[in-house]
């Protein structure tokens, strides 16, 4: 790659000088652009499946799994909403903006009246615009025209998106780099998928059976060892110990705040925790929290926002969204935290919670939880082995977070022509 070339001054900016400003619906490079077919996904077989917005995620799609549908609209050319390989499909709706490239060609897989198929002309690589359309610059353009919520766009708007076009041998090798970048992470997410199901498995094993036992019993919540016991939670913890409330104990204060929002689902890592003064305090910060408590989310607890509270965060405030588990002599924190993720666990706070929209527990139910008991030396390998589990888990996302930035460079380098690539 390169960076000493000349650039020309242009309405979106400085380009390279052979390079050109182009709008996305020109006739130049679109060959046409249209809305989808009006279709309802359905169980029963049909010989065709659709593409829904819910199904474009992270810039891709399962094809394998696509729901089969019934078209409810009379259209001419029907042909035309079956997707080939190269095509570009754009979510208007739902997952707004968020587009997927078309990898092979199909014969019954159409596309959803809220999706926007955009064809190519030769003189557009399809590689390359799908990767514009997940550049800053493309988002830039998009809330420039419709403001920072994004709620829908529409055919006038992708038509009218200016963005740099290369020369077309210039357009594949910047998309063959991104795609390198890419394959990266898609190794990288495989193996976080295949460690996933490993800790999934060995959960199941060991909170149930642990290793090395013979004889179990049955108890009410199923068959677990002999020597184990069954144990309600306000046998093993206390619940929302401590309480403050930051606006009047320390207004001027920073605070770490923690919110159903800062802890991801399944995981038990806290990502996003606000700081804030004490006295901007939303009125749920309240509970206080220590090093090695469990948090356990009691709004739409199957979500399972758990987490155990690192040593970073001792002493900083939680939301009374969270039930706040500091455990007693009787069980290890990290085992318990392991607990809260089984459907034994689930199962008692399906039936128990109570709410329409946002349903939850209180601190009456969370203490009546039964979960099983070992012995302590058998908490401590268990959660060992769990937690050995986790630590590859973290160096993978690690790693893909790594990835995803260096794509993110690339990305404003190559595709705005600040850096150039170097044709064989």
């Amino acid at each position: 790659m390169r960076n000493n070339q000349i650039f020309k001054d242009t309405e979106i900016g400085k380009i390279p000088n052979n390079w050109e400003v182009v709008r996305l619906g020109d006739d130049k490079i679109c060959k046409d652009m249209f809305y989808g077919i009006t279709a309802k996904a359905t169980e029963r077989v049909t010989k065709l499946r659709m593409l829904r917005t819910t199904d474009v995620k992270n810039y891709f799609a399962d094809w394998n799994n696509l729901p089969f549908c019934e078209v409810t609209e009379n259209r001419n050319n029907f042909d035309k909403y079956i997707l080939k390989k190269d095509d570009i499909v754009i979510a208007r709706a739902g997952t707004v903006g968020v587009s997927v490239l078309v990898n092979r060609d199909f014969d019954n897989v159409i596309f959803g009246s809220y999706l926007i198929k955009v064809k190519l002309k030769p003189s557009a690589y399809p590689k390359f615009i799908h990767y514009f359309l997940q550049s800053n610059l493309y988002w830039k353009h998009i809330e420039k025209a419709q403001g920072s919520t994004l709620k829908n766009i529409n055919l006038p708007l992708l038509k009218s998106l200016k963005f740099p076009l290369p020369p077309l041998p210039e357009q594949k090798k910047i998309a063959e780099i991104l795609t390198t970048v890419d394959q990266a992470i898609e190794k990288v997410d495989e193996g976080i998928e295949k460690t996933q199901r490993l800790k999934k498995g060995l959960m199941q094993e060991l909170l149930t059976k642990d290793i090395g036992h013979k004889e179990f019993k049955n108890t009410k919540i199923g068959k677990i060892p002999k020597e184990w016991e069954v144990a309600q939670l306000k046998d093993v913890v206390e619940i929302n110990r401590d309480s403050v409330d930051p606006t009047k104990d320390f207004p001027n204060g920073t605070i770490l705040y923690i919110d159903i929002d800062s802890v991801e689902n399944e995981t038990g890592v806290i990502t996003k925790a606000k700081e804030i003064l004490g006295k901007d305090a939303p009125s749920r910060a309240r509970r206080l929290i220590h090093y090695n408590d469990v948090l356990m989310s009691t709004v739409r607890p199957y979500l399972k926002a758990f987490a155990i509270v690192p040593r970073k965060f001792h002493n900083q405030i939680c939301s009374t969204g969270f039930a706040v588990l500091t455990c007693n002599e009787k069980i290890y924190s990290s085992f318990l935290l392991y607990t809260l993720f089984t459907g034994y666990v689930m199962d008692q706070c399906n039936r128990m919670m109570v709410g329409g929209q946002y349903p939850a527990l209180n601190s009456s139910q969370v203490e009546k939880i039964k979960i099983p008991l070992p012995p302590l030396p058998e908490q401590q390998k268990i959660a060992e082995i769990l937690s050995a589990v986790d630590e590859r888990l973290e160096l993978l996302r690690r790693r893909k977070e790594r990835l995803e930035r260096v794509k993110k460079g690339l990305m404003n380098d190559l595709l705005t022509g600040k850096v150039r690539v170097i044709l064989n």
